[in-house]
Order: C-alpha cells, then structure tokens, then sequence
C-alpha cells in the first residue's frame, strides 16, 4: 500500500492526434492516471492514489514540451514555495522545481541557442570543429556529447522531437567513435573529459530508447572508465590509472551514475574509491581543491564538481555536513553577486556542476542561484546569433549555457541526482 506522504511523481510524456499524453508513475511502479491536454499546460483529471498531486494541479507548460518519451518529475504548483532548508542551505525535500524558473526570456534564450546549434553541426553529426578543448576538422567527441545533453535537455531523443534528427547524428557519431576497447575519442584533445561526458550521453539516450547499438559502445566506455581509476580512486586526461584530479573525476562519476541508472552494472568499489578521493580534496573553508592534498586550494568550478560527486555517488546521507560546507561555499559565489565565480576562468564549466548542485540541495540554495544564473547566461547571450561565446568556443560555450538553463526541466533522469526521500 502507498504511503499517504506526496512522493516524487516520475512522468513519461508522448504525442497522439496533436493531444499531449502524460503517465504518472509513483512509488512501487504503480499507475496513477492520465492527463491530456491541448495547449500550453495539463490537469490531473483524477486524484492520484498517494495524493502526490493535488486534484487539478497545473503542470508548467515546460513539462508539455515537443520529444518522443521523456521521464521526469512532476513540478509544483507555478509559484509555489520551495521546501524549506534544515540546515546549510539544504532542503528537507531536494531535488524539486519551484515552478516560477521558466519565463518568457528564457524560453526565448533556450530556442535561440538551440537553433545555433542546429545550424552548426557538421555533416558527420559532430560539433566541435571550430576549436578549443583541442578539436579539428571532424569534430570534437566531448563538445558533442555536450551539445547532445543540450537538445535532449529539451525533450529531443534520436529521432523524436524538433531537434530529433540531431540527436541521432550525434548517438551515431559517438557510437562510431568508441573503439573495442571502450575509449570513445575523435583524436581532438580532452581525452577523460570527452570521455566521461559522452559516456554520460550514451547512458541517457540508451535508458530513454533501449538501443542496442548504444548499449554495446556504452557498455565498453563504462568498462573502460573502470580500467582506467587509479589506486586513489580518481581518473586524470590519459585513459591510464596514472594519476587524478577532482575535475574529471567528477565526469566519470556521472558518467557511471547515468550508466547504472540506465540499468549497466557498475562496480559499488569503483564508485566508493572515487568518493574517497573527493573527499581527499576538500579544504578548511568548505570548498574542494583540483587535486588531493588541497592541492592549489579552494576554486569555484573545482568546488561545484567536489559537491556535485557526492550527491551523484549517493552519499547524501554519509556526508551531508561535507556536502552542506561545500554548498555554503558556493553560495558565497553566486552568479550576479561580484564573488568570484568568473575569476578562475571556468565560467561555464563551473556553473554547469553549480547548478546541478543547487538543484540537488533544494531549497533556498537553489531558488537563488538558479534566478541569478539565469538572468546572467540571458545577458551574455548573442540575441542575433543565439550564441554563447568567450570561453572554449560558440559551441562548447552554446551546450554548456544551454544545459543550465535548462535545469528545471528534469527531462534528463541523471540530473535528478540522490537525494533523502530520492
């Protein structure tokens, strides 16, 4: 029997005769209703069995959205309060929208940046191909994974979707590029961190669609992230186990989260090494240095990553005061606030794990950061080309805003992260 406490409310969204049809799925795999709905929002027809969602609640048109299958998470209510935190900066019930992130300006932003990339993926299904993190002529395999997370970020899926077609050039390119022995790699440069994020790709397409082409490259990269670990628990640039830093362990870590969430096995040691190692990263002041032993100190994007890992390692409830010191830390350096977090020159990356961090602690933390972030990527944002640009390249910069934004739709299962009550 369902316990009477509303309960996350995991949805699958597909189209029939121009009607949008939305599943509901709650605690023990057991069927809610059905709702229809023919403009921009939904209604709940009928009472759901653990009163999950209230008779008649509005679903943000945000969750209505063009794609094929898509799994998320029903939002409340649009303006609704976020749970309150306990402690730290972080909520009793994490890992929920407030329903007020979506306005008409990002919507705007979100559609222009989209529609760069679309015109700016070569022919092969790469981007990448202007330069920057070392790509070439044919493309660049991390910037693509990137560009990827970006348009299923809004509901696209191989073939499904306005940007569809896109997806599935990009699943074929990064399926192409994966050799026997696992390493996905276009020879651009990068090397782990192209690895990890395409990994990360492949595992969302592959437990959204069932793909067996996908699940057999996915299955080498996820053994091959394993080989590649070193004896302190992290992974560095070279798929060797030489050596490690928080950065691109943070891209393994979810790259094996979304591995094991699309049903791939993935070692428990692997992943409690990897914590391990983290952990070996944190400073006095809260935040988390680049390599063990506070090696170069405290850095936002660094810091973003430490905390980030922990949530996607599932260690909410064995390092909660970690992970709190290192939320309050990057509250400290909140978008708009003039504190730091464009000084060490990771301006994208960083806000990239800072936002899935925020959203994961719930709360106050993200019903700040998220505004501010925001409002700042909307501001730097090419109004005619729909680019973004200054840091890497148009298109690495483009993906990166692009997957921020879009945060609060929670069509990727991996940005859901671990969390209490998760």
């Amino acid at each position: 029997m369902l316990n009477a406490s509303p309960r996350p409310v995991y949805l699958q969204l597909f189209r029939r005769r121009g009607m949008v049809s939305i599943m509901g799925i709650v605690q023990d795999d057991q069927q809610v209703k059905m709702a229809e709905s023919t403009g921009n929002v939904a209604r709940w027809r009928r009472r759901t069995m653990a009163g999950a969602i209230a008779v008649g609640m509005v679903l943000p048109a945000i969750l209505v959205g063009p794609g094929g299958m898509n799994v998320l998470q029903a939002a409340p209510r649009a303006g609704a309060a976020a749970a309150p935190a306990a402690s730290g900066g972080l909520a009793e019930a994490p890992n929920q929208v407030r329903g007020d992130e979506i306005t008409p300006a990002q919507q705007a932003a979100v559609e222009k940046g989209l529609a760069y990339l679309a015109r700016a993926q070569m022919k092969n299904g790469a981007f990448g191909g202007e330069g920057g993190f070392g790509g070439g002529p044919g493309g660049h395999v991390g910037v693509t994974a990137l560009a990827g997370i970006a348009f299923m970020g809004a509901g696209n899926l191989p073939n499904r979707g306005k940007y569809g077609e896109n997806v599935k050039k990009i699943a074929d390119f990064l399926v192409a590029c994966t050799d026997r022995n696992g390493f996905i790699s276009s020879g651009g440069g990068g090397e782990m961190y192209s690895h990890g994020f395409a990994t990360l790709f492949l595992a969302e397409v592959y437990g959204m669609t069932q793909d067996d082409e996908v699940k057999e490259a996915l299955l080498r990269a996820v053994k091959l992230i394993h080989r590649c670990q070193n004896q302190a628990g992290g992974w560095r640039y070279q798929p060797a186990p030489v050596d490690a830093d928080i950065s691109i362990t943070i891209c393994q870590v979810m790259a094996l989260r979304a591995a094991r969430d699309a049903g791939i096995k993935v070692e428990e040691a692997t992943i409690n090494k990897a914590v391990e190692y983290v952990k070996s990263c944190s400073c006095p002041d809260g935040g988390f240095s680049y390599t063990a032993g506070q090696g170069g100190g405290s850095g936002f994007a660094r810091s973003a990553a430490g905390v980030a890992t922990l949530y996607y390692a599932g260690r909410f409830d064995k390092d909660r005061a970690r992970i709190e010191q290192g939320i309050n830390y990057l509250n400290r350096m909140r978008p708009g606030t003039g504190a730091g977090n464009q000084t060490d020159g990771h301006y994208f990356y960083g806000n990239y794990y800072a936002v899935q961090a925020m959203f994961l602690a719930g709360g106050e933390s993200w019903a700040r950061w998220y505004p501010a972030i925001r409002d700042d990527l909307i501001a730097r944002q090419n109004k005619g080309t729909g680019v973004w640009q200054g840091e890497i390249s148009p298109d690495y910069d483009t993906a990166m805003a692009l997957i921020i934004l879009q945060m609060p739709n929670r069509y990727l299962p991996v940005f859901h992260g671990k969390g209490p009550g998760s």
